[in-house]
């Protein structure tokens, strides 16, 4: 099996859909020999935030020393980024042996595995193959019923901020979505809480109760922010002073809080990291597509928020990074997301906005988002490409020495990423 035939395999129509529960992954990952067993994990859920935690984890152990695994979705540019050894995404040839080793077990299955379940198998194997020390293992869209939730015993669970997403999967309240979630935690395994909403906290915490788990929520220790801008951010937290996270957003902090506290408890489960090296770890990590800023001149910034706590959170860090502006914004959105509720969020903050249409059949057209922006009185364009709509921000962006912020979903930033790779404006 080649890399292009495995990667489409994957992809290939027998695997779509979602379809929650933990059967199919069961019996695969029994075929393939439980790989998962051999495995110690840091096992991460939540709506926002769990992509940087994951990201501050892995680099904090790899400075430590340990073989990491990191399991994380979506990925930006290329599938590999979804399983990653030592940092480095799976090699195209490793991808394609693992692949071509799970793939009779999955083809001979009555129920046939989804598609992230598939991927959920491949990674396991290859963090076995790999004999990774620490897996950062980062769930899909839930808890309870996501593939990942296999895992017999992690070193600890990881719950980050709750936010009301996928709610046709997950239920229509906090309370229901924080249960989902929690069902990722397991008897005696230090559950940490990174939110800060008091509804999930109560639930999560009366699940690791009812575990017998010790309970940590990050925001029990309190973060002060000393200086945000454009190099990142310096905070103090509990004996902690002056820690510098390089990643941009004005919720990171949060993100940087809930690992702080992760780190504190880990030494009960066997892993002890020194503060030096734990600052190193911070001082190394890379999370593209979350405030990430991707051209000093001019200055781009680029952000995944793609539902209400994202684009509200981005809207904050517009406001923290940019007090005195307003700033240019190249976007776009799925139809069946709440866009009005966006627009309502950040034209207060756009001079103009530069709308496309990404290559998504669930997307709204870059015309139709346009005529949204300039119902609330900002002038806005839209473009039948992404090369034309990057390529008129970029101008204007030039001209005007005001920041371009591209703001949607992660797919949307690979695109505008390359477009702004053949302009020359990233390398």
């Amino acid at each position: 099996m080649t890399y292009r035939e495995a990667v489409d395999y994957i992809h290939s129509v027998v695997w779509k859909g979602s379809r929650p529960g933990l059967s199919r992954i069961t019996e695969l990952l029994s075929l393939l020999g439980n790989p998962q067993d051999a495995l110690r994990f840091i096992h991460i859920a939540g709506t926002n935030g769990k992509g940087s935690t994951s990201a501050m984890t892995e680099s904090i152990l790899r400075e430590a020393g340990y073989r990491t695994g990191l399991f994380v979705s979506p990925y930006i540019k290329s599938f590999n980024e979804r399983i990653c050894f030592c940092g480095k995404p799976i090699e195209n040839d490793a991808l394609a042996a693992v692949t071509a080793t799970v793939k009779p077990f999955a083809d001979g299955m009555a129920d046939a595995p989804t598609e992230f379940e598939l991927i959920t198998a491949i990674g396991l194997l290859y963090f076995k193959q790999m004999e990774c020390d620490v897996v950062v293992l980062e769930t899909g869209m839930g808890g309870r019923l996501d593939s990942t939730n296999v895992i017999k015993d992690p070193l600890a669970t990881v719950i980050t901020g709750i936010a009301l997403d996928h709610t046709e999967f997950l239920g229509d309240t906090i309370e229901k979505i924080a249960k989902e979630k929690a069902g990722i935690i397991k008897p005696h395994a230090p559950v940490i809480f990174g939110g800060r909403d008091k509804a999930a906290r109560a639930v999560i915490e009366d699940a690791a109760k009812e575990a017998e788990a010790p309970f940590v929520a990050a925001e029990d220790t309190p973060i002060t922010v000393k200086r945000t801008d454009l190099t990142g951010t310096v905070v103090d937290w509990g004996t902690y002073k002056n820690l510098h996270l390089p990643l941009l957003g004005t919720y990171q902090p949060q993100n940087l809080a809930t690992v702080l506290a992760l780190f504190s408890v880990l030494p009960t489960r066997g892993i002890s990291v020194d503060e030096d090296t734990l600052r190193e770890g911070l001082a190394k990590v890379k999370w593209r597509g979350r405030f990430e800023r991707v051209s000093q001149k001019p200055l781009i910034i680029c952000d995944g928020a793609h539902n209400p706590e994202g684009i509200a959170a981005a809207a904050e860090g517009i406001r923290t990074y940019f007090p005195d502006q307003k700033v240019l914004l190249l976007t776009a959105v799925m139809a069946d997301k709440d866009y009005r509720g966006m627009v309502e969020v950040l034209s207060p903050l756009a001079e103009e906005v530069f709308t496309l249409t990404p290559n998504n059949p669930r997307a709204l057209s870059a015309a139709d988002f346009a005529a949204v922006w300039q119902a609330y009185g900002v002038p806005a364009t839209g473009f039948d490409t992404v090369d034309a709509a990057v390529g008129a921000a970029v101008a204007a962006a030039s001209v005007s020495g005001k920041p371009l912020f591209s703001l949607g979903s992660l797919y949307m930033y690979a695109e505008v990423t390359e477009a702004l790779e053949m302009l020359g404006i990233i390398k």
